[in-house]
């Protein structure tokens, strides 16, 4: 039978390293991390075993990858493309022009296509599933002699605590593969923050400066005095609602200002997770919103997981942006397992 860490991959479009961590978790050898954001070099090669290179997916040459396979057996090619304009998209607006980033995933194509790795995967937004780009990707990959499967994740079927779903693709040279349905326990958000020190709104921990809440107007800790876990605004008393609320245009948001619920998931960790207004992402007890921290954890890092280095500053707009852009760990993990069994799997059918 095949050792798991003979599979040796490169991660493009890899972030912060939430992918390459759920794969390395799971046995798999990530040699390479490609960004083109700089911020990601630190938390990538601090908390991982592998190497980062600030670059544009789209100019990178397969020999780039050809050269960090060199020897290996079983090769994966994990890219997980920006998702912003496949979220944005609708099927109301079908024949618009597509967005300029949707590049990046035919660029990934290219990739694939060139270097040719026994395995290949990609996450996006489930949207992604009704495009043509997206049929393109998958019709190109079965013509070129991979076995591909796909299917929408719900993140709390893997662990994840959170409700996030997210459109998987696995593909194999090695033979037919499967992203089988998982039944984990429910994951809430007592289990996973409430060992966590209590902080309050403006301040971090002196022993973990991500432990820290963005401060709050002496209006919005008013509002969230008020917010019930799991309610909305209209909880509090009239003098705090704002006028956008009670127009009906805003009657349809009921979810900004809340706060999350100790014993269910915790609402889709997003880019803005660290504000008040921005969602469901009030602390369920403290009057704060959530901190970097609790945002990183229910992402799936381990409390531990550097972001920044100890003498750079906590720049809330940027680390908000990372985290809640990362590839849950817990989906990197899910997809590791897949991998490695299918592999073994082939070995022991063809030994």
């Amino acid at each position: 039978m095949i050792k798991s860490n003979i599979i040796e991959a490169v991660d493009l479009f890899c972030g912060v390293g939430g992918l390459t961590h759920g794969l390395s978790n799971a046995g798999i050898n990530v040699k390479l991390g490609v960004d083109l954001d700089p911020t990601c070099r630190f938390p990538m090669e601090e908390n991982n075993d592998t190497k980062f290179r600030q670059d544009d997916v789209s100019k990178l040459n397969a020999a780039d990858i050809l050269n960090e396979f060199a020897g290996a057996s079983i090769t994966l090619l994990a890219g997980c493309a920006p998702c912003q304009p496949f979220s944005t998209y609708s099927q109301t607006n079908i024949n618009k022009k597509p967005h300029k980033d949707w590049r990046l995933l035919d660029s990934f194509s290219s990739l694939v296509l060139e270097v040719r790795p026994t395995l290949v995967t990609m996450e996006n937004v489930p949207p992604l599933e009704r495009q043509p780009i997206f049929n393109k990707f998958v019709k190109s990959l079965r013509s070129n002699g991979y076995h591909v499967a796909y299917r929408v994740i719900n993140g709390s079927e893997i662990g994840l605590p959170q409700k996030r779903k997210r459109l998987v693709l696995v593909a194999s040279m090695l033979g037919p593969i499967e992203l089988p349905q998982e039944e984990m326990p429910l994951v809430t958000v007592r289990e996973v923050i409430s060992k966590l020190p209590p902080i309050a709104a403006g301040r971090n921990h002196p022993k973990d400066r991500l432990h820290a809440s963005a401060s709050l107007s002496p209006l919005n800790l008013e509002r969230i005095k008020h917010s019930k876990p799991g309610g909305t605004w209209r909880d509090w008393p009239e003098e705090l609602v704002a006028a956008c609320h009670t127009r009906e245009s805003g009657a349809t948001f009921p979810s900004v200002y809340g706060r999350m619920e100790w014993d269910e998931l915790a609402p889709t960790i997003t880019t803005q997770c660290y504000g008040f207004g921005n969602g469901r992402f009030g602390h369920p007890e403290q009057d704060r919103a959530i901190s970097l921290r609790e945002a990183a954890i229910i992402q799936g890092f381990p409390e531990e997981y550097a972001f920044v280095p100890d003498d750079q500053s906590i720049n809330f707009n940027m680390l908000g942006r990372l985290i809640g852009n990362a590839v849950p760990v817990h989906l990197g993990e899910y997809i590791g397992g897949v991998l490695v069994r299918h592999v073994q799997k082939c070995e022991s059918v063809g030994s």
